[in-house]
């Protein structure tokens, strides 16, 4: 069970109770020794020195690797550049490269469309100077024509220099299992890590689910529309499928764990508790109870 880890995902607080909430969940998180953490970049760049401050803030507090997103759609080569230059400044040296969403009101794509684009382009501005992560779709990007598609879209990223994969979330293991199969018969044989949302808020849930494309078993959604505004039982039954979820991915040999935070700690510290993951000692011990 050992080289397998966890990641946490953060973004940018646009408040003084946001960033002391984020302030917060960071210390708490950190104690599980995580491999780095992640900070969202917003649609065309819209949030770029915010990113920014937060990697730097997270990084000087925790004293672990901070990786920045970075999306190309609406954004424009040079000031990707710049981006770049000053990441390097910083002694950055993970990033989450990403196609991005486009900003509101625009309607060019700019001069790179696609996440292989931006993967080619970081490492033609810098060489080897970054880790590379990229997003993975399980269940298959919503744009994607089929699912043939997809996979060839993937595999463009790892060809272009990509290091490892971060999935979209999902909550159908068999999902993973396939999409990984698929990519090894195909060549591809960077870490694919799972991505994990906990499930704290339903309308949330599906909220975000419908933007991006994520299904919610039949099962699932019928259990958490039983439970209706009870945002108590909605949270330990969610611990309890989260929970389930992590365990069998990690028993199958998923290479770690990456998990979306939405800048909260309570219900990730159940999880792990349940797992058998004790702060200070991160996933490498915890984990060799599940295999």
């Amino acid at each position: 069970m050992t080289g397998r880890t966890i990641s946490f995902e953060f973004f940018p607080p646009r408040t003084p109770e946001a960033v002391r909430r984020l302030e917060t969940t960071r210390a708490r998180l950190a104690g599980f020794g995580p491999a780095f953490f992640s900070v969202t970049f917003g649609a065309g760049g819209s949030t770029r020195d915010l990113t920014l401050e937060t990697v730097l803030a997270v990084r000087e507090a925790t004293g672990i690797e901070c990786a920045p997103h970075i999306s190309c759609i609406g954004t424009p080569a040079a000031e990707l550049r710049e981006i770049l230059q000053r990441y390097c400044a910083h002694g950055i040296r993970r990033v989450v490269a990403l196609r991005g969403d486009m900003p509101s009101g625009l309607t060019g794509f700019g001069e790179l469309r696609y996440a292989n684009e931006l993967v080619e382009f970081i490492r033609r501005e810098t060489g080897r100077q970054f880790h590379i992560e990229v997003a993975a779709y399980p269940e298959f990007h919503p744009q994607a024509p089929t699912a043939a598609a997809d996979l060839a879209n993937f595999k463009r990223k790892v060809d272009a220099g990509a290091d490892s994969a971060i999935t979209q979330y999902f909550f159908n293991p068999d999902a993973y299992f396939r999409f990984v199969d698929d990519c090894t018969r195909m060549g591809i044989t960077i870490p694919i890590v799972p991505g994990i949302m906990p499930i704290t808020n339903f309308s949330q849930l599906a909220r975000f689910s419908e933007m991006c494309g994520a299904e919610i078993p039949r099962w699932l959604a019928k259990r958490l529309q039983d439970f209706g505004d009870d945002r108590a039982a909605i949270r330990e039954f969610g611990i309890d499928v989260t929970t389930a979820l992590c365990a069998r991915l990690l028993e199958h040999g998923a290479p770690g764990l990456h998990f979306y935070t939405m800048n909260q700690f309570e219900a990730l510290e159940a999880v792990f508790q349940r797992l058998g993951l004790s702060r200070e000692h991160g996933l490498g011990r915890g984990a060799q109870a599940l295999a």
